[in-house]
Protein backbone atom coordinates (compact mmCIF):
# COMPACT_ATOMS: atom_id res chain seq x y z
CA UNK A 1 0.00 0.00 0.00
CA UNK A 2 1.15 3.53 -0.82
CA UNK A 3 0.78 5.36 2.51
CA UNK A 4 1.56 8.98 3.33
CA UNK A 5 3.34 9.59 6.60
CA UNK A 6 1.18 12.54 7.65
CA UNK A 7 -0.85 15.59 6.69
CA UNK A 8 0.46 17.69 9.56
CA UNK A 9 1.10 20.69 7.29
CA UNK A 10 -2.69 20.89 6.83
CA UNK A 11 -3.25 20.58 10.59
CA UNK A 12 -4.79 17.16 10.02
CA UNK A 13 -3.28 14.95 12.70
CA UNK A 14 -4.96 11.62 12.07
CA UNK A 15 -4.11 8.64 14.25
CA UNK A 16 -5.10 6.28 11.44
CA UNK A 17 -3.63 5.53 8.00
CA UNK A 18 -3.36 7.88 5.05
CA UNK A 19 -3.56 6.05 1.71
CA UNK A 20 -2.17 7.90 -1.31
CA UNK A 21 -3.10 7.23 -4.95
CA UNK A 22 -4.28 3.69 -4.39
CA UNK A 23 -5.05 1.57 -7.43
CA UNK A 24 -8.64 1.34 -8.64
CA UNK A 25 -9.05 -2.28 -7.38
CA UNK A 26 -7.76 -1.26 -3.95
CA UNK A 27 -10.08 1.74 -3.74
CA UNK A 28 -13.07 -0.37 -4.77
CA UNK A 29 -12.08 -3.02 -2.24
CA UNK A 30 -11.84 -0.43 0.56
CA UNK A 31 -15.21 1.03 -0.39
CA UNK A 32 -16.87 -2.39 -0.28
CA UNK A 33 -15.24 -3.39 3.03
CA UNK A 34 -16.31 -0.07 4.55
CA UNK A 35 -19.84 -0.60 3.17
CA UNK A 36 -19.79 2.64 1.21
CA UNK A 37 -21.46 0.98 -1.76
CA UNK A 38 -22.14 -2.18 -3.74
CA UNK A 39 -21.08 -3.50 -7.13
CA UNK A 40 -23.48 -3.47 -10.04
CA UNK A 41 -23.75 -6.42 -12.42
CA UNK A 42 -21.17 -4.73 -14.69
CA UNK A 43 -18.75 -4.09 -11.82
CA UNK A 44 -19.39 -0.37 -11.28
CA UNK A 45 -19.35 0.81 -7.67
CA UNK A 46 -22.81 2.13 -6.77
CA UNK A 47 -23.20 4.59 -3.88
CA UNK A 48 -26.09 6.49 -2.35
CA UNK A 49 -25.07 10.06 -1.53
CA UNK A 50 -27.90 10.52 0.96
CA UNK A 51 -29.63 13.85 1.46
CA UNK A 52 -27.55 15.71 -1.12
CA UNK A 53 -27.97 14.23 -4.60
CA UNK A 54 -26.78 17.32 -6.46
CA UNK A 55 -24.86 20.52 -5.98
CA UNK A 56 -25.93 22.81 -3.15
CA UNK A 57 -25.43 26.29 -4.68
CA UNK A 58 -26.60 28.24 -1.62
CA UNK A 59 -23.90 26.47 0.42
CA UNK A 60 -20.97 27.37 -1.86
CA UNK A 61 -18.89 30.31 -0.59
CA UNK A 62 -15.70 32.16 -1.49
CA UNK A 63 -13.62 33.68 1.29
CA UNK A 64 -13.62 37.46 1.00
CA UNK A 65 -9.97 38.53 0.68
CA UNK A 66 -8.16 41.59 -0.68
CA UNK A 67 -6.43 39.43 -3.30
CA UNK A 68 -9.71 38.47 -5.02
CA UNK A 69 -12.41 40.92 -3.91
CA UNK A 70 -12.18 43.19 -6.97
CA UNK A 71 -12.12 40.25 -9.39
CA UNK A 72 -15.02 38.14 -8.11
CA UNK A 73 -18.52 38.74 -9.48
CA UNK A 74 -20.15 38.80 -6.04
CA UNK A 75 -23.88 38.17 -5.77
CA UNK A 76 -26.41 35.39 -5.33
CA UNK A 77 -24.13 32.91 -7.14
CA UNK A 78 -20.73 33.83 -5.71
CA UNK A 79 -21.44 34.23 -2.00
CA UNK A 80 -18.77 35.89 0.18
CA UNK A 81 -17.82 34.52 3.59
CA UNK A 82 -15.53 35.89 6.29
CA UNK A 83 -12.14 34.28 6.82
CA UNK A 84 -12.84 33.69 10.51
CA UNK A 85 -15.82 31.51 9.60
CA UNK A 86 -13.60 29.47 7.28
CA UNK A 87 -10.95 29.12 10.00
CA UNK A 88 -13.51 27.94 12.55
CA UNK A 89 -14.94 25.29 10.23
CA UNK A 90 -11.48 24.29 9.04
CA UNK A 91 -10.41 23.65 12.65
CA UNK A 92 -13.54 21.58 13.30
CA UNK A 93 -13.08 19.50 10.14
CA UNK A 94 -9.42 18.79 10.93
CA UNK A 95 -10.40 17.64 14.42
CA UNK A 96 -13.18 15.47 12.95
CA UNK A 97 -10.72 13.78 10.57
CA UNK A 98 -8.29 13.06 13.41
CA UNK A 99 -9.54 9.52 13.97
CA UNK A 100 -10.28 8.58 10.35
CA UNK A 101 -8.47 6.60 7.70
CA UNK A 102 -7.97 9.05 4.82
CA UNK A 103 -7.61 8.57 1.08
CA UNK A 104 -5.45 11.08 -0.79
CA UNK A 105 -5.44 11.63 -4.53
CA UNK A 106 -2.53 13.59 -5.99
CA UNK A 107 -2.93 14.61 -9.61
CA UNK A 108 -3.64 17.62 -11.74
CA UNK A 109 -6.10 19.38 -14.02
CA UNK A 110 -5.24 20.77 -17.41
CA UNK A 111 -3.93 18.62 -20.27
CA UNK A 112 -1.79 21.45 -21.66
CA UNK A 113 1.53 21.41 -19.82
CA UNK A 114 1.78 25.20 -19.56
CA UNK A 115 -1.55 25.47 -17.76
CA UNK A 116 -1.81 22.35 -15.65
CA UNK A 117 -2.71 22.83 -12.00
CA UNK A 118 -1.35 20.26 -9.51
CA UNK A 119 -4.01 19.36 -6.95
CA UNK A 120 -4.44 17.18 -3.87
CA UNK A 121 -7.81 15.79 -2.78
CA UNK A 122 -8.04 14.53 0.80
CA UNK A 123 -11.04 12.21 0.96
CA UNK A 124 -12.84 10.79 3.95
CA UNK A 125 -14.42 8.12 1.72
CA UNK A 126 -12.68 5.59 -0.52
CA UNK A 127 -15.53 5.93 -3.02
CA UNK A 128 -14.91 9.66 -3.39
CA UNK A 129 -11.18 8.97 -3.77
CA UNK A 130 -12.10 6.56 -6.58
CA UNK A 131 -14.02 9.27 -8.38
CA UNK A 132 -11.22 11.81 -7.81
CA UNK A 133 -8.85 9.30 -9.41
CA UNK A 134 -11.13 8.74 -12.39
CA UNK A 135 -12.21 12.33 -13.04
CA UNK A 136 -8.95 14.24 -12.67
CA UNK A 137 -5.74 13.70 -14.61
CA UNK A 138 -3.53 10.99 -13.17
CA UNK A 139 0.24 11.43 -12.86
CA UNK A 140 2.76 8.77 -13.79
CA UNK A 141 5.25 7.50 -11.18
CA UNK A 142 7.88 10.13 -11.97
CA UNK A 143 5.37 12.96 -11.73
CA UNK A 144 3.95 11.55 -8.52
CA UNK A 145 7.37 11.43 -6.87
CA UNK A 146 7.83 15.19 -7.36
CA UNK A 147 4.19 16.22 -6.98
CA UNK A 148 3.48 19.42 -5.05
CA UNK A 149 -0.16 20.48 -4.92
CA UNK A 150 -1.01 24.11 -5.59
CA UNK A 151 -4.61 23.65 -4.44
CA UNK A 152 -5.99 21.14 -1.94
CA UNK A 153 -9.56 19.93 -1.56
CA UNK A 154 -10.55 18.48 1.82
CA UNK A 155 -13.78 16.50 1.56
CA UNK A 156 -15.42 15.43 4.82
CA UNK A 157 -19.04 14.51 4.02
CA UNK A 158 -19.55 13.01 7.47
CA UNK A 159 -18.95 16.33 9.21
CA UNK A 160 -22.13 18.38 9.59
CA UNK A 161 -21.99 22.12 10.24
CA UNK A 162 -24.34 23.74 12.73
CA UNK A 163 -25.83 26.12 10.20
CA UNK A 164 -26.16 29.75 11.29
CA UNK A 165 -24.16 29.25 14.48
CA UNK A 166 -21.22 28.21 12.31
CA UNK A 167 -21.83 31.13 9.95
CA UNK A 168 -23.21 29.06 7.06
CA UNK A 169 -26.66 28.27 5.69
CA UNK A 170 -27.01 24.57 6.51
CA UNK A 171 -25.09 21.47 7.54
CA UNK A 172 -23.37 21.45 4.14
CA UNK A 173 -20.68 23.87 2.99
CA UNK A 174 -18.24 24.28 0.13
CA UNK A 175 -15.75 27.08 0.80
CA UNK A 176 -12.99 28.21 -1.57
CA UNK A 177 -10.08 30.02 0.08
CA UNK A 178 -7.77 31.47 -2.60
CA UNK A 179 -5.13 32.82 -0.22
CA UNK A 180 -4.73 29.47 1.54
CA UNK A 181 -5.40 27.56 -1.73
CA UNK A 182 -7.80 25.23 0.03
CA UNK A 183 -11.33 24.05 -0.74
CA UNK A 184 -13.18 22.85 2.35
CA UNK A 185 -16.20 20.58 1.80
CA UNK A 186 -18.42 19.17 4.52
CA UNK A 187 -21.90 17.78 5.00
CA UNK A 188 -22.42 16.57 1.43
CA UNK A 189 -21.29 13.36 -0.25
CA UNK A 190 -22.22 14.47 -3.75
CA UNK A 191 -18.90 14.18 -5.58
CA UNK A 192 -19.83 16.86 -8.09
CA UNK A 193 -18.91 19.42 -5.43
CA UNK A 194 -15.27 18.27 -5.61
CA UNK A 195 -15.23 18.36 -9.39
CA UNK A 196 -16.93 21.74 -9.75
CA UNK A 197 -14.90 23.45 -7.04
CA UNK A 198 -11.74 22.71 -9.01
CA UNK A 199 -13.47 23.84 -12.21
CA UNK A 200 -14.41 27.12 -10.50
CA UNK A 201 -10.79 27.66 -9.50
CA UNK A 202 -9.61 27.12 -13.08
CA UNK A 203 -12.28 29.53 -14.31
CA UNK A 204 -10.80 32.17 -12.01
CA UNK A 205 -7.09 31.54 -12.61
CA UNK A 206 -6.98 31.04 -16.38
CA UNK A 207 -8.44 34.37 -17.60
CA UNK A 208 -5.67 36.08 -15.62
CA UNK A 209 -3.28 34.24 -17.98
CA UNK A 210 -5.25 35.04 -21.15
CA UNK A 211 -6.87 31.59 -21.41
CA UNK A 212 -10.59 31.17 -22.10
CA UNK A 213 -12.09 28.57 -19.72
CA UNK A 214 -15.23 26.86 -21.08
CA UNK A 215 -18.07 24.77 -19.68
CA UNK A 216 -18.31 22.68 -22.83
CA UNK A 217 -17.64 19.35 -24.47
CA UNK A 218 -15.18 19.05 -27.36
CA UNK A 219 -14.30 16.59 -30.11
CA UNK A 220 -12.08 16.21 -33.19
CA UNK A 221 -13.04 15.14 -36.71
CA UNK A 222 -11.08 12.78 -38.92
CA UNK A 223 -9.43 15.74 -40.66
CA UNK A 224 -8.30 17.25 -37.37
CA UNK A 225 -11.06 19.86 -37.15
CA UNK A 226 -12.07 20.69 -33.58
CA UNK A 227 -15.57 21.54 -32.36
CA UNK A 228 -16.85 22.64 -28.98
CA UNK A 229 -20.39 22.27 -27.64
CA UNK A 230 -21.85 24.60 -25.01
CA UNK A 231 -25.13 23.74 -23.34
CA UNK A 232 -26.91 23.44 -20.01
CA UNK A 233 -28.29 20.21 -18.57
CA UNK A 234 -30.76 18.45 -20.83
CA UNK A 235 -29.72 20.16 -24.07
CA UNK A 236 -27.76 17.20 -25.49
CA UNK A 237 -24.18 18.37 -24.94
CA UNK A 238 -22.85 14.96 -23.91
CA UNK A 239 -24.97 13.00 -26.40
CA UNK A 240 -24.07 15.12 -29.44
CA UNK A 241 -20.35 15.35 -28.66
CA UNK A 242 -20.05 11.56 -28.18
CA UNK A 243 -20.01 10.95 -31.93
CA UNK A 244 -18.63 7.65 -33.21
CA UNK A 245 -17.13 9.45 -36.23
CA UNK A 246 -15.22 11.96 -34.09
CA UNK A 247 -12.76 11.61 -31.20
CA UNK A 248 -13.95 12.89 -27.84
CA UNK A 249 -11.52 15.35 -26.19
CA UNK A 250 -13.73 15.73 -23.14
CA UNK A 251 -17.35 16.04 -22.10
CA UNK A 252 -17.44 19.04 -19.78
CA UNK A 253 -14.50 21.36 -19.00
CA UNK A 254 -11.92 22.87 -21.35
CA UNK A 255 -9.59 25.78 -21.87
CA UNK A 256 -8.83 27.62 -25.14
CA UNK A 257 -5.31 29.02 -25.25
CA UNK A 258 -2.97 30.26 -28.00
CA UNK A 259 -2.16 26.65 -28.93
CA UNK A 260 -5.71 25.33 -29.11
CA UNK A 261 -8.22 23.56 -26.86
CA UNK A 262 -7.31 21.37 -23.90
CA UNK A 263 -9.39 19.27 -21.52
CA UNK A 264 -9.14 20.03 -17.81
CA UNK A 265 -10.04 16.51 -16.74
CA UNK A 266 -9.11 12.89 -17.29
CA UNK A 267 -12.61 11.52 -17.02
CA UNK A 268 -16.33 12.07 -17.47
CA UNK A 269 -19.18 12.65 -15.03
CA UNK A 270 -22.29 11.97 -17.08
CA UNK A 271 -25.95 12.12 -16.16
CA UNK A 272 -27.26 8.56 -16.13
CA UNK A 273 -31.02 9.09 -15.99
CA UNK A 274 -32.83 7.36 -18.88
CA UNK A 275 -29.49 6.05 -20.15
CA UNK A 276 -29.86 3.25 -22.69
CA UNK A 277 -27.47 1.26 -24.81
CA UNK A 278 -29.11 2.14 -28.13
CA UNK A 279 -28.90 5.93 -27.88
CA UNK A 280 -25.70 6.33 -25.83
CA UNK A 281 -23.66 3.22 -26.38
CA UNK A 282 -20.33 4.82 -25.43
CA UNK A 283 -21.50 6.02 -22.00
CA UNK A 284 -23.49 2.85 -21.30
CA UNK A 285 -20.45 0.67 -22.00
CA UNK A 286 -18.17 2.86 -19.85
CA UNK A 287 -20.10 2.16 -16.63
CA UNK A 288 -18.11 -0.96 -15.73
CA UNK A 289 -15.55 -1.90 -13.08
CA UNK A 290 -13.71 1.22 -11.98
CA UNK A 291 -16.67 3.49 -12.69
CA UNK A 292 -18.72 5.08 -9.90
CA UNK A 293 -22.50 5.35 -10.06
CA UNK A 294 -24.21 7.84 -7.77
CA UNK A 295 -27.83 7.26 -6.69
CA UNK A 296 -28.58 4.75 -9.43
CA UNK A 297 -31.12 2.16 -8.26
CA UNK A 298 -30.22 -1.53 -8.65
CA UNK A 299 -32.71 -4.37 -9.08
CA UNK A 300 -32.48 -7.61 -7.07
CA UNK A 301 -29.83 -8.89 -9.51
CA UNK A 302 -27.75 -5.72 -9.09
CA UNK A 303 -28.64 -4.57 -12.59
CA UNK A 304 -28.85 -0.75 -12.79
CA UNK A 305 -32.29 0.62 -13.55
CA UNK A 306 -31.37 3.87 -15.25
CA UNK A 307 -35.04 4.82 -15.62
CA UNK A 308 -35.59 4.83 -11.85
CA UNK A 309 -35.52 8.40 -10.51
CA UNK A 310 -36.81 7.54 -7.04
CA UNK A 311 -33.60 8.84 -5.43
CA UNK A 312 -33.02 11.72 -7.84
CA UNK A 313 -33.26 12.79 -11.48
CA UNK A 314 -29.59 13.69 -11.16
CA UNK A 315 -28.16 10.16 -11.22
CA UNK A 316 -24.49 10.21 -12.25
CA UNK A 317 -21.81 7.97 -13.68
CA UNK A 318 -18.11 8.79 -13.34
CA UNK A 319 -15.46 7.02 -15.41
CA UNK A 320 -12.03 7.70 -16.94
CA UNK A 321 -11.82 9.01 -20.50
CA UNK A 322 -10.08 5.83 -21.68
CA UNK A 323 -13.34 3.94 -21.04
CA UNK A 324 -14.71 5.77 -24.10
CA UNK A 325 -13.65 3.79 -27.15
CA UNK A 326 -13.14 6.75 -29.48
CA UNK A 327 -11.38 9.24 -27.22
CA UNK A 328 -8.48 11.64 -27.72
CA UNK A 329 -6.49 10.67 -24.63
CA UNK A 330 -4.02 13.53 -24.98
CA UNK A 331 -6.92 15.81 -24.07
CA UNK A 332 -5.72 18.35 -26.64
CA UNK A 333 -7.21 19.66 -29.89
CA UNK A 334 -6.61 22.51 -32.31
CA UNK A 335 -8.41 25.83 -32.47
CA UNK A 336 -12.15 25.21 -32.92
CA UNK A 337 -13.45 25.53 -36.46
CA UNK A 338 -17.00 25.41 -35.15
CA UNK A 339 -18.81 26.30 -31.93
CA UNK A 340 -22.25 24.87 -31.19
CA UNK A 341 -24.52 26.55 -28.64
CA UNK A 342 -27.23 24.11 -27.55
CA UNK A 343 -30.60 25.14 -26.15
CA UNK A 344 -33.69 23.06 -25.40
CA UNK A 345 -36.39 25.65 -26.08
CA UNK A 346 -39.67 24.38 -24.64
CA UNK A 347 -41.48 27.38 -26.12
CA UNK A 348 -40.86 25.82 -29.55
CA UNK A 349 -40.00 29.14 -31.20
CA UNK A 350 -36.21 29.25 -31.68
CA UNK A 351 -35.07 27.88 -35.07
CA UNK A 352 -33.61 24.33 -34.94
CA UNK A 353 -30.34 25.68 -36.30
CA UNK A 354 -29.14 29.20 -37.02
CA UNK A 355 -25.85 30.95 -37.66
CA UNK A 356 -24.63 33.67 -35.29
CA UNK A 357 -22.49 36.70 -35.92
CA UNK A 358 -19.66 37.33 -33.47
CA UNK A 359 -21.82 39.87 -31.61
CA UNK A 360 -24.81 37.52 -31.52
CA UNK A 361 -22.56 34.71 -30.30
CA UNK A 362 -21.36 36.90 -27.44
CA UNK A 363 -24.95 37.88 -26.63
CA UNK A 364 -26.16 34.26 -26.49
CA UNK A 365 -23.05 33.21 -24.57
CA UNK A 366 -23.66 35.86 -21.92
CA UNK A 367 -27.36 34.90 -21.80
CA UNK A 368 -26.92 31.10 -21.64
CA UNK A 369 -30.57 30.32 -22.37
CA UNK A 370 -32.46 27.07 -22.15
CA UNK A 371 -35.80 26.13 -20.59
CA UNK A 372 -36.77 23.80 -17.80
CA UNK A 373 -40.06 22.03 -17.33
CA UNK A 374 -41.99 22.10 -14.09
CA UNK A 375 -42.67 18.37 -14.21
CA UNK A 376 -42.49 17.92 -10.46
CA UNK A 377 -44.73 20.85 -9.55
CA UNK A 378 -48.41 19.97 -9.63
CA UNK A 379 -50.57 22.31 -11.72
CA UNK A 380 -47.71 24.08 -13.54
CA UNK A 381 -47.68 23.36 -17.26
CA UNK A 382 -45.86 26.38 -18.70
CA UNK A 383 -42.15 26.03 -19.48
CA UNK A 384 -39.78 28.27 -17.53
CA UNK A 385 -37.02 30.21 -19.27
CA UNK A 386 -33.68 29.69 -17.58
CA UNK A 387 -30.61 31.84 -18.14
CA UNK A 388 -27.17 30.74 -16.94
CA UNK A 389 -24.40 33.08 -18.06
CA UNK A 390 -21.60 31.49 -20.08
CA UNK A 391 -23.64 28.26 -20.05
CA UNK A 392 -22.26 27.64 -16.56
CA UNK A 393 -22.95 30.60 -14.27
CA UNK A 394 -22.51 28.68 -10.97
CA UNK A 395 -18.85 28.01 -11.83
CA UNK A 396 -17.85 31.35 -13.37
CA UNK A 397 -16.34 33.51 -10.65
CA UNK A 398 -15.67 36.61 -12.73
CA UNK A 399 -18.14 38.83 -14.58
CA UNK A 400 -19.69 37.27 -17.72
CA UNK A 401 -18.19 40.08 -19.82
CA UNK A 402 -14.68 38.81 -18.98
CA UNK A 403 -15.41 35.41 -20.51
CA UNK A 404 -17.43 36.85 -23.41
CA UNK A 405 -14.52 39.10 -24.38
CA UNK A 406 -12.22 36.06 -24.54
CA UNK A 407 -14.78 34.28 -26.73
CA UNK A 408 -15.12 37.21 -29.11
CA UNK A 409 -11.36 37.60 -29.48
CA UNK A 410 -10.99 33.94 -30.44
CA UNK A 411 -13.87 33.98 -32.92
CA UNK A 412 -12.17 36.92 -34.64
CA UNK A 413 -8.67 35.48 -34.57
CA UNK A 414 -9.54 31.98 -35.78
CA UNK A 415 -12.54 32.79 -38.00
CA UNK A 416 -14.64 30.33 -36.00
CA UNK A 417 -18.23 29.74 -37.08
CA UNK A 418 -20.90 29.72 -34.36
CA UNK A 419 -24.28 28.02 -34.60
CA UNK A 420 -27.25 28.03 -32.23
CA UNK A 421 -28.96 24.61 -32.23
CA UNK A 422 -32.38 24.13 -30.63
CA UNK A 423 -32.83 20.55 -29.41
CA UNK A 424 -36.17 21.46 -27.84
CA UNK A 425 -39.67 21.62 -29.26
CA UNK A 426 -41.09 22.11 -32.75
CA UNK A 427 -44.64 22.48 -34.02
CA UNK A 428 -45.75 24.14 -30.80
CA UNK A 429 -44.63 24.63 -27.24
CA UNK A 430 -44.13 21.85 -24.71
CA UNK A 431 -47.40 19.94 -24.33
CA UNK A 432 -48.54 20.84 -27.85
CA UNK A 433 -45.60 20.28 -30.19
CA UNK A 434 -43.01 17.52 -30.14
CA UNK A 435 -39.31 17.27 -29.30
CA UNK A 436 -37.02 17.77 -32.26
CA UNK A 437 -35.99 14.38 -33.67
CA UNK A 438 -32.47 13.47 -32.57
CA UNK A 439 -31.72 12.25 -36.11
CA UNK A 440 -32.50 15.72 -37.48
CA UNK A 441 -30.40 17.43 -34.81
CA UNK A 442 -27.48 15.11 -35.53
CA UNK A 443 -27.80 15.90 -39.26
CA UNK A 444 -27.79 19.65 -38.57
CA UNK A 445 -24.75 19.41 -36.31
CA UNK A 446 -22.99 17.22 -38.90
CA UNK A 447 -23.68 19.79 -41.62
CA UNK A 448 -22.33 22.60 -39.45
CA UNK A 449 -19.17 20.68 -38.55
CA UNK A 450 -18.46 19.52 -42.11
CA UNK A 451 -18.90 22.96 -43.67
CA UNK A 452 -22.06 22.08 -45.60
CA UNK A 453 -23.75 25.29 -44.46
CA UNK A 454 -21.10 27.68 -45.77
CA UNK A 455 -22.63 28.19 -49.20
CA UNK A 456 -26.38 27.78 -48.56
CA UNK A 457 -28.83 30.69 -48.56
CA UNK A 458 -29.97 32.09 -45.23
CA UNK A 459 -33.09 33.93 -44.08
CA UNK A 460 -32.96 36.59 -41.34
CA UNK A 461 -35.28 35.84 -38.42
CA UNK A 462 -37.10 39.10 -37.55
CA UNK A 463 -37.45 38.40 -33.80
CA UNK A 464 -34.39 36.36 -32.86
CA UNK A 465 -32.16 38.21 -35.38
CA UNK A 466 -30.27 35.07 -36.39
CA UNK A 467 -29.49 33.67 -39.86
CA UNK A 468 -31.59 30.57 -40.60
CA UNK A 469 -30.34 28.24 -43.38
CA UNK A 470 -32.93 27.56 -46.08
CA UNK A 471 -31.67 24.01 -46.51
CA UNK A 472 -29.71 21.40 -44.53
CA UNK A 473 -28.74 17.97 -45.92
CA UNK A 474 -31.07 15.19 -44.68
CA UNK A 475 -33.37 17.60 -42.86
CA UNK A 476 -36.86 18.57 -44.16
CA UNK A 477 -36.66 22.22 -45.21
CA UNK A 478 -40.11 23.02 -43.82
CA UNK A 479 -38.95 22.55 -40.20
CA UNK A 480 -36.04 24.99 -40.46
CA UNK A 481 -38.32 28.00 -40.04
CA UNK A 482 -40.12 27.18 -36.77
CA UNK A 483 -43.15 29.30 -37.68
CA UNK A 484 -43.89 26.88 -40.52
CA UNK A 485 -44.36 24.03 -38.05
CA UNK A 486 -47.05 25.83 -36.02
CA UNK A 487 -50.70 25.53 -37.10
CA UNK A 488 -51.48 28.86 -35.47
CA UNK A 489 -49.02 31.44 -36.84
CA UNK A 490 -50.30 34.22 -34.60
CA UNK A 491 -49.71 32.08 -31.54
CA UNK A 492 -46.16 31.39 -32.74
CA UNK A 493 -45.46 35.11 -33.06
CA UNK A 494 -46.93 35.78 -29.61
CA UNK A 495 -44.76 33.07 -27.99
CA UNK A 496 -41.64 34.17 -29.88
CA UNK A 497 -42.15 37.75 -28.70
CA UNK A 498 -42.74 36.51 -25.16
CA UNK A 499 -39.39 34.71 -25.16
CA UNK A 500 -37.62 37.65 -26.82
CA UNK A 501 -38.90 39.88 -24.02
CA UNK A 502 -37.48 37.47 -21.42
CA UNK A 503 -34.10 37.65 -23.17
CA UNK A 504 -34.19 41.46 -23.07
CA UNK A 505 -35.21 41.62 -19.43
CA UNK A 506 -32.52 39.15 -18.39
CA UNK A 507 -29.84 41.08 -20.31
CA UNK A 508 -30.56 44.30 -18.41
CA UNK A 509 -28.61 43.02 -15.41
CA UNK A 510 -25.31 42.94 -17.30
CA UNK A 511 -23.08 46.00 -17.16
CA UNK A 512 -20.22 47.07 -19.40
CA UNK A 513 -21.61 45.35 -22.51
CA UNK A 514 -21.14 47.11 -25.85
CA UNK A 515 -24.16 48.38 -27.80
CA UNK A 516 -23.22 46.13 -30.71
CA UNK A 517 -23.64 43.04 -28.55
CA UNK A 518 -26.87 44.28 -26.98
CA UNK A 519 -28.38 45.02 -30.41
CA UNK A 520 -27.52 41.52 -31.66
CA UNK A 521 -30.01 39.88 -29.29
CA UNK A 522 -33.70 39.01 -29.79
CA UNK A 523 -36.19 41.88 -29.88
CA UNK A 524 -39.94 41.66 -29.40
CA UNK A 525 -41.94 43.10 -32.30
Amino acid sequence: MNCLENLDYLNIFTSKKIYRNLSVPNLVSFALIREEGTLSETGALVVNTGKYTGRSPKDRFIVSQDSVNELINWGSVNLPIEEKIFENLYSQVCEYLGDKDLFVFDGYVGAMEEYKLPIRVVNELASEALLSNQLFRRPDKDMLSTHEAEFTVIAAPGFKAKGASDGVNSEAFIIINFDKKIVLIGGTQYAGEIKKSIFSIMNFLLPLRGVFPMHCSANIGKDGDTAVFFGLSGTGKTTLSADASRKLIGDDEHGWCDKGVFNFEGGCYAKAIKLNKENEKEIFSALKFGALLENVVLDHNNVPNYDDDSLTENTRGGYPLEYIENAELSGIGGHPNTIIFLTADAFGVIPPISKLSKEAAMYHFISGYTSKLAGTERGITEPTATFSSCFGEPFMLMKPSVYAKLLGERIDKHNTEVFLVNTGWTGGQYGEGSRMKLSYTRAMVKAALEGSLKDVEYTHHPIFKVAVPNSVPNVPSEILNPENTWDNKEKYTKKANELAFKFSENFKKFNGISEGIKEAGPIAK
